[in-house]
């Protein structure tokens, strides 16, 4: 006990110091909280789609680290061949470009 007066009557004594001490730790915590929400959402958390565990992403490829988009008939027709997959679904990489010309820019053209 004796410890924790001698410690407060050295914080009361320099203030400066104090001050110091209580603005590194709250920047501590606050940079701990905001690192941890970051991975909580990006990594721990599971997406939110059932059977989330079970999602794939396919593209084609002519080389190592050449992966490039699929083109919409070869998705056609892994879609319509496809024995193995429940579902397959197509996105493009860049959102302005929708997949197929609509007539408004809000909502492009889903194809599934």
């Amino acid at each position: 006990m004796n410890y924790l007066r001698f410690a407060f009557r050295q914080l009361i004594k320099n203030p400066a110091f104090s001050l110091v001490a209580v603005f590194t730790l709250a920047l501590g915590i606050g940079a701990n909280t905001a690192i941890f929400s970051i991975v909580n959402a990006v990594l721990l958390r599971p997406l939110p789609y059932p059977d989330a565990d079970r999602i794939m992403v396919l593209n084609e490829s002519s080389g190592p680290k050449q992966d490039f988009s699929v083109a919409l008939p070869d998705y056609f027709d892994w879609r319509n061949d496809s024995t193995t997959f429940e579902h397959l679904a197509a996105t493009h990489p860049k959102s302005d470009a929708p997949l197929a010309k609509t007539k408004t820019k809000s909502a492009p053209h889903r194809w599934s």
